[in-house]
């Protein structure tokens, strides 16, 4: 009997050894959302002070800010595995309406662990379908058919110079013309090495700097380059190259 006992007790012992060990090995999940903040180098701008600050950027022309609004898509966090999980949906924001700062997409649950966090600048060439989002058509997002058609990525507008002779400023960004009939694809691959250790429910948030639109790696003149430059294909392409520094990860909450 003594030994019937001893047995049992043995392969108790053991299945709870297994079941703990089984325990420890399980990846916690955690949800993860996404803010956007925004800043002219070390100045907060946001829906308070949008229209009224005054900034200067980097080839000395003082600037008011009329209308920012920009478009990014495809938001994807991989893991140091290789491990890629992606984000369905596009967030469009609005400077003036804090409410379109956050994005909290439908398919947010992922492995606890260490991230970096890639997304596309405006819609790639398989999204950026001319008229296909009802949201953006009403919010007036298209890019012109002449242009290339489907949407715009940034619509970005003010006054420069305006401490001595103010003049208007257009800096929209989208699909680039070549010439007649001719268009290039004009997304950017914004890529971010800051590691994001995500171990609970997560805030990832990614900040804006506009001054970098007009100074990295090109200097932007808008004394000469101010309007229109939607056709113009030597702009937006030096507009797809500042982009690529205008995004960083500044704060991750959990």
């Amino acid at each position: 009997m003594k030994k019937t006992f001893i047995l049992l007790l043995s392969t108790f012992l053991i299945f709870a050894s297994c079941a703990e060990d089984n325990d420890d090995n399980l990846v916690a999940n955690a949800n993860v959302n996404f803010t956007f903040s925004h800043t002219w180098d070390n100045t907060i701008i946001n829906n308070n002070n949008l229209t009224t600050e005054t900034v200067v950027n980097a080839n000395g022309e003082s600037i008011n800010i009329t209308r920012l609004r920009y478009l990014v898509s495809r938001l994807q966090l991989t893991n140091t595995a290789g491990e890629t999980y992606s984000f369905d949906g596009y967030k469009f924001t609005d400077l003036e309406a804090p409410d379109t700062y956050n994005f909290t997409p439908i398919n947010n649950t992922i492995p606890t662990g260490t991230y970096t966090l890639k997304f596309v600048w405006g819609f790639n060439e398989e999204d950026n379908i001319d008229g296909a989002y009802l949201d953006l058509n009403s919010a007036s997002w298209n890019w012109p058919t002449m242009l290339g058609g489907g949407y715009h990525f940034l619509q970005f507008d003010g006054m420069y110079n305006v401490d001595t002779s103010p003049s208007p400023f257009n800096f929209h960004n989208g699909t680039a013309r070549v010439d007649t009939d001719n268009f290039e694809q004009n997304f950017a691959i914004i890529e971010l090495e800051t590691p994001i250790v995500i171990t609970n429910n997560t805030t990832i948030n990614v900040n804006m700097n506009i001054a970098e639109f007009f100074r990295n790696p090109n200097t932007w003149d808008l004394n000469v380059l101010d309007t229109p430059l939607m056709p113009n294909y030597t702009a937006q392409k030096m507009m797809q190259e500042n982009v690529l520094s205008v995004f960083s990860i500044t704060n991750v909450t959990q």
